[in-house]
């Protein structure tokens, strides 16, 4: 809360300069009572490259308020790791899911954030690709914790009653066991194979689809 309200004070650059891609802001809270239940008494808390993601955020659609009100408004609900390095969380709408990431991923979304909201500026925000919003650290007791906040590729509205983990290869491409027994396992290629699983667009969405595709293909190419 006090991150997006302070970057609420501060101007929309009229273009983002490559100070923007290293940048970052830092609060130290001593003694924080209130709530203590809940937040520990000292604590640090790091926002990266602040303007950069509000300018993603912009370009994604999603407003500082709407996102504050996401994010902070209840605690996060934890998800189904699966094979996630670190704990996946979700926001109590469902619109935002928090990753925790290591330091190491920290410096790769560095590497390609530039890139990235190229990409994001290029295709006006129409990708496929993660929509990445915001990137934080949280020390507590000299641990830091590295979170990665992206918009949730499911829809918040509608329940999910099946889903597919595609790579687009066969090679040890089936749900496990134990994975198939869960109350919404995560199917993968093989299942989508062999219960001649389809997709049916129509042709305006197919192109549109299609065009995203070419867009975001042509993006990881660059980056390789």
């Amino acid at each position: 809360n006090h991150s997006i309200n302070d970057l609420s004070q501060v101007p929309v650059p009229v273009m983002l300069l490559p100070d923007d891609f290293k940048a970052s802001t830092k609060i130290k809270v001593i003694n924080h009572f209130f709530n203590k239940e809940n937040l520990p008494g000292q604590f640090k808390f790091k926002e990266y490259c602040p303007q950069v993601f509000r300018n993603l955020r912009e370009r994604f659609g999603i407003e500082d308020q709407d996102y504050q009100v996401s994010l902070a408004r209840s605690a996060l609900l934890k998800e189904d790791e699966g094979k996630f390095v670190g704990p996946l969380l979700t926001s109590y709408d469902h619109t935002l899911v928090v990753k925790e990431i290591s330091s190491e991923e920290v410096e790769e979304m560095h590497t390609i954030l530039s890139e990235y909201h190229q990409h994001i500026v290029t295709c006006h925000g129409s990708t496929l690709l993660p929509q990445f919003l915001a990137m934080y650290r949280v020390t507590v007791e000299s641990e830091d914790t590295y979170l990665l906040v992206m918009r949730n590729m499911f829809s918040h509205r509608l329940p999910v009653h099946r889903k597919y983990n595609l790579k687009g290869s066969l090679l040890s491409r089936e749900a496990s066991f134990k994975e198939k027994v869960k109350e919404l396992p995560t199917h993968k290629d093989a299942e989508l194979m062999n219960n001649m699983q389809k997709v049916y667009l129509s042709d305006d969405e197919k192109g549109k689809m299609m065009e995203k595709l070419s867009g975001d293909l042509e993006f990881l190419i660059q980056m390789r």
